[in-house]
């Protein structure tokens, strides 16, 4: 689409939000007061989401009262962009799995399921590696915990540091693999290539050419993410 597409918008503005902790509570669903909010800001700027979680997990926490979550913002950005939609239209993906190959993926799973094996902590409940298209997500405590369980564990990684333990361990382990170990949320860590961060979704806005782009979530630091045409700075996680 062309850099008109925004044209009904008064602000040459786009806005991007993270989902857990920004839009939603920790895995929970938006609320209609958050949801009417969103409505509103579109009519001025244009508005995109970026999750780390693949497609039906943001969907699920974004579609309300029949709303779907692809027609309610101008971007749809799940696993950081990898896989994306404009406008309810999918976008070009990429994949993780052949970035990397399936022998380097089984080592790397591999090590991953030893660890957490060792692993000395409270409790443990299921699903630690979640597959994503763009990224694998690694739990030790289990995907399947349930919220007291993630806040538990949560308060425990403060104290005994396991996950960001677990991330220098597989940087030693795998030094040439070229991937990026990001620690957020409660209970997990994303691993994925690196320049996979939320900073990818920016490749499928260059067209528009908005003259701002900012970002809103619960963890942000500063980063520059640069192209051919111009450099675009904003505050992302």
């Amino acid at each position: 689409m062309s850099s008109q597409t925004f044209s009904d918008r008064p602000l040459k503005k786009l806005l991007l939000f993270d989902v857990d902790e920004t839009l939603t509570p920790a895995r929970q669903t938006i609320s209609p007061e958050m949801l009417s909010l969103l409505r509103e800001l579109r009519k001025k700027v244009a508005i995109g989401v970026v999750g780390g979680s693949d497609l039906v997990k943001i969907s699920e926490q974004l579609s309300l009262g029949g709303a779907i979550a692809t027609e309610e913002f101008d971007y749809t950005f799940a696993e950081n962009g990898l896989t994306a939609f404009k406008l309810g239209k999918p976008l070009p993906s990429q994949s993780f799995i052949k970035f990397i190959g399936e022998e380097r993926y089984k080592l790397l799973a591999n090590f991953i399921l030893h660890y957490i094996a060792d692993l000395d902590i409270p409790i443990k409940r299921g699903t630690f590696i979640e597959f994503r298209n763009g990224m694998i997500n690694v739990s030790p405590i289990g995907r399947n915990a349930t919220i007291a369980e993630r806040k538990g564990f949560s308060a425990f990684d403060k104290q005994s540091g396991v996950r960001a333990k677990f991330v220098s361990a597989l940087k030693e382990k795998f030094p040439e693999y070229g991937l990026t170990y990001s620690v957020g949320g409660e209970i997990s860590f994303d691993v994925f290539p690196n320049g996979w961060d939320k900073t990818y979704c920016l490749r499928h806005v260059e067209d528009e050419q908005f003259e701002e782009i900012h970002f809103f979530g619960d963890k942000t630091y500063q980063v520059r993410a640069s192209s051919d045409r111009h450099i675009m700075e904003i505050i992302i996680i």
